[in-house]
């Protein structure tokens, strides 16, 4: 593995200085015009050199003839053309000295036949100059953190922490946006098409290195390199968490994987085997996928499963307890020492125990700081999961009754929702555990947006918060049973 990052192969494709980009035109409803018109919203700051038969200028840049009329050797190279002409185009880039190429086109190995003749001789070629290949049949790169989107979606929200390799390239690009509404982003997000050369492996031993990387998300229909990517995990795990949504185990899932990327899938068994010798935590869908990440790129990893939960509802709080027994979760009992600090600040309705039930309290200081700070006090604990209900409505129902203008009283309402969300960041930080919050409310209410900002993710039901909770454990058993051998 590569000691650092500028030394990885995979560097320059990543982190180009110089782009030469084949396919883009002023024709706006071509792919490649598509995908340099995404290029160039986030403000790539080098050189661009896009490369036309007929065009002397494409989207306000200077076009070139062929690649040998180019000015520079650029780092990169982007095809998004005709299948028919991608073999002579990429031999073109070969005499040029281009040694870094992405290839969008699809109608490779992945349609069979005459397609496998084509990917056989792309491969020669390459392997004949030296150059490295993404693709083909991929959607692209993007780098937010160095101002590169090479998909056809434009990028939103800021540069994140979560590196991706995909075998798909929709689940890079249509997930801008999803994240972007949870507040995260991707570091890097590779889409690997076929795997005519660069594969998932390099891949995500690339994120290993990448300083922007916190944790490392994968979409897999199959692995050809079953030994190589056990080896690369295990050493990235030691560093940073894996995450692996895997979907070739099923007959259907193996078929479609097949004639997508033609991918060489295998049973549920085996690539469970291989996740647990890698080190690798499985999802079991996208949500999940990075669900995960977003717990495992944001939150301290706790000591073990013990999980001190707090609701101010009984059903939720029931809906918790029954989530974490289910995810591998354990609630103790709370320490004698515990309950007494509880006792001054839980009703007489509510519940002492493990969950901590206010029954509907009113007094916002016992929930947001006293109550939660005895649970994580207790040693016994070593997450916290909080039920959060809390609907600016009443609170703005008990500043009208007080007798605060109306004016004054959205303001208000701002400033008590950062205090709660600013309380609980606070408390984790304090003590080193972690904190996940869970509603059914919806992520759009004020006060769970608040608690997001500030780091504490909150999931729109138990379920999904008390296994994102679960494979924050689980990281820290494989980190426990890694580190040593480091």
């Amino acid at each position: 593995m590569s000691q650092s990052v500028e030394a990885h192969p995979l560097y320059r494709m990543i982190n180009p200085r110089s782009i030469a980009f084949f396919g883009a035109s002023n024709n706006f409803t071509s792919m490649g015009t598509i995908i340099f018109a995404s290029f160039r919203a986030l403000g790539f700051e080098g050189p661009v050199y896009p490369v036309h038969p007929r065009e002397q200028e494409v989207q306000g840049f200077r076009a070139y003839r062929d690649v040998a009329q180019l000015p520079e050797v650029p780092d990169l190279a982007v095809m998004v053309l005709p299948t028919g002409i991608v073999n002579q185009t990429l031999e073109a880039c070969g005499r040029k000295g281009i040694r870094n190429v992405v290839i969008v086109s699809g109608g490779f190995k992945e349609v069979r036949g005459e397609g496998e003749d084509r990917e056989r001789e792309l491969k020669e070629i390459a392997a004949r100059y030296g150059i490295r290949v993404i693709g083909p049949n991929c959607l692209g790169v993007t780098n937010p953190h160095h101002r590169l989107n090479m998909t056809p979606f434009p990028y939103e929200g800021e540069p994140g922490f979560i590196g991706m390799a995909s075998q798909s390239g929709s689940f890079v690009t249509q997930m801008f946006h999803y994240l972007h509404g949870l507040g995260l982003g991707f570091s890097t997000a590779v889409s690997v098409g076929n795997e005519a050369d660069v594969d998932l492996v390099e891949c995500i031993e690339y994120l290993g290195a990448c300083p922007n990387t916190k944790v490392v998300a994968l979409y897999i229909e199959g692995i050809r390199r079953g030994s190589a990517f056990v080896e690369v995990t295990r050493r990235v795990a030691a560093r940073k968490p894996i995450v692996a949504f895997y979907v070739g185990g099923s007959e259907a899932g193996r078929r479609a994987g097949s004639s997508h990327t033609g991918a060489l899938a295998g049973p549920d068994e085996l690539y469970d085997g291989m996740f647990r010798q890698g080190c690798v935590i499985r999802a079991a869908d996208l949500t999940e996928l990075f669900d995960f990440c977003w717990v495992l790129g944001t939150l301290p990893t706790p000591e073990g499963p013990e999980v001190g939960l707090l609701t101010d509802s009984g059903g939720p709080g029931t809906a918790g307890a029954d989530a974490c027994s289910r995810a591998g979760l354990r609630l103790p009992e709370f320490s004698e020492r515990t309950v007494e600090k509880l006792r001054a600040h839980v009703p007489h309705t509510g519940s002492l125990g493990n969950p901590v039930d206010l029954t509907f309290h009113k007094n916002p200081k016992d929930f947001y700081t006293e109550i939660p700070k005895a649970i994580l006090e207790d040693p016994y604990v070593q997450s916290l999961l909080v039920y959060f209900l809390m609907p600016v409505e009443f609170i703005e129902r008990a500043m009208m009754h007080m007798g605060v203008p109306n004016e004054e009283i959205a303001g208000k309402i701002e400033g008590i929702t950062k205090w709660q969300g600013r309380a609980f960041a606070d408390l984790m930080h304090t003590h080193g555990k972690p904190i996940v919050g869970y509603t059914w409310r919806g992520l759009e209410e004020p006060t769970i947006r608040t608690f997001m900002e500030r780091g504490i993710p909150v999931f729109p039901g138990a379920r999904r918060a008390a296994r994102a909770l679960a494979a924050l454990v689980r990281y820290g058993e494989i980190r426990k049973r890694l580190l040593p051998a480091v």
